[in-house]
């Protein structure tokens, strides 16, 4: 039995994202696991209030994830993995750790592009939220 059967991988179309999507396509296929692929619209950048808020730029943002979704499907069937794919909407650490949770994954596969510490807390980046809020292992893949 492999020791993780069920995979959560989260993709930004971002490079670090890209890298990370590679590495957990490769280690899914070894493994034969259950793959899904999570794209998210994280509108918690707006909440900042440096942006205003417009009906037309929620639904081009929305449409933006499905399309990234869509382009993850399309790398991953390329690299010869069949996965589910899930958009969802809102806090990209409530989203993945509520579909962790209900998809009673094993491992989530994320990408990471490093940052200072006043970068992160700027951007409200903080994976160690992530950590604290799943019960599966989670594979941080950082850029090079």
């Amino acid at each position: 039995m492999a020791p993780f059967n069920r995979i959560l991988l989260c993709y930004d179309a971002t490079p670090e994202g890209r890298l990370a999507l590679r590495f957990g396509a490769a280690l899914a296929q070894q493994l034969q696991a259950e793959t899904h692929l999570l794209s998210i619209f994280d509108y918690t950048y707006w909440s900042s209030g440096f942006e205003v808020l417009s009906s037309t730029k929620f639904e081009l943002d929305e449409q933006a994830a499905q399309e990234t979704l869509r382009e993850g499907i399309d790398w991953l069937r390329a690299w010869g993995v069949t996965a589910t794919g899930h958009c969802s909407v809102g806090n990209a650490i409530d989203q993945i750790s509520r579909l962790a949770d209900s998809l009673k994954v094993d491992l989530i596969v994320i990408g990471h592009h490093p940052h200072g510490f006043f970068a992160r807390w700027w951007t409200g980046e903080n994976h160690a939220l992530l950590l604290d809020r799943v019960s599966c292992g989670v594979l941080f893949k950082v850029a090079a």
